[in-house]
């Protein structure tokens, strides 16, 4: 496990750990979700470095190990993580192996980035984890969507205003944010077609350019990412090779996956195997 900072053109550096395998068939990003730092995937990371593939982790500027300062001070916005940061990280991976293919795995938000980034094209295939048009109204249940909307509607704008960032962690939602990538974040949530709605991201023309095979999980427990959210992020991409898997927790034996339960150890010999294969065969 190697540590180092990948420098961004446009201003500072994300904080990376380079997992090395033996023999080495490909090269795996792994983009992570909003609020979720890099330490959160070490374990798959492993997994996927000992079936023989180098993995990237890797923090978004203004969290983890790639704040520079405090958290108020950095500027960016989640579009900029999803073109400047994974442009970043891809353009390190292409230069480091240039004789390896280069695959990406994302999560939620790093889906989003498999989707428009402007360095997915580098890619040869991509696998897409619990990632949706993040609109309120698709968000199943009640009383989560009324809670989704109270952060998103509400608090975000309030708190980014008083505080001068997103105190996620003092409210039980992750990493601080930077306050420019949480009022975008909010933003899109209002429009019916999220990104696709917001006239300066040009997504659903990005969305289309992606020709990749792209493997793309959803669970049947994820409040936010369910089947109408993921049909509606996914339906620009029409000339990607998209092959969907929806998993129930009951079915794999396991008693919850959501958002987020994809990548615990729990979950290791149940799901992870179904990328792993996935990536081998793509790479």
């Amino acid at each position: 496990m190697e540590q180092f900072d990948i420098p961004v053109a446009d201003q500072g550096a994300l904080g990376a750990t380079l997992w090395q395998a033996q023999q080495a068939r490909a090269v795996v990003l792994l983009h992570p979700a909003t609020a979720v730092t890099q330490s959160y995937y070490h374990a798959f990371a492993a997994y996927l470095s000992g079936l023989g593939l180098h993995v990237l982790t890797y923090d978004y500027r203004g969290t983890g190990r790639s704040i520079a300062g405090h958290v108020r001070d950095c500027k960016v916005t989640m579009a900029d993580w999803m073109e400047q940061d994974v442009g970043a990280v891809t353009q390190w991976a292409a230069a480091r192996f240039p004789a390896l293919p280069l695959l990406a795995v994302g999560h939620s938000v790093g889906g989003h980035a498999i989707a428009l980034s402007s360095a997915t094209p580098q890619l040869r295939a991509a696998v897409i984890v619990a990632a949706h048009a993040g609109v309120t109204r698709t968000v199943r249940g009640a009383i989560e969507r009324a809670r989704v909307w109270t952060v998103m509607r509400v608090l975000a704008p309030l708190l980014c205003r008083v505080c001068g960032y997103m105190p996620g962690s003092r409210l039980g939602l992750g990493e601080d944010l930077p306050s420019s990538v949480m009022l975008q974040w909010s933003g899109w949530t209002r429009l019916p077609r999220y990104f696709y709605d917001d006239p300066a991201m040009d997504a659903a023309a990005r969305a289309a350019r992606v020709q990749l095979p792209l493997l793309v999980l959803g669970f049947d427990d994820d409040p936010w990412a369910n089947r109408r959210a993921i049909d509606l992020l996914m339906r620009p991409l029409v000339n990607a090779q998209v092959e969907r898997r929806q998993f129930a927790p009951s079915e794999v034996g396991l008693p919850a996956i959501g958002h987020m339960g994809f990548f615990r150890k729990r979950s290791a010999a149940a799901l992870w195997p179904q990328v792993g294969d996935w990536l081998l065969r793509s790479a």
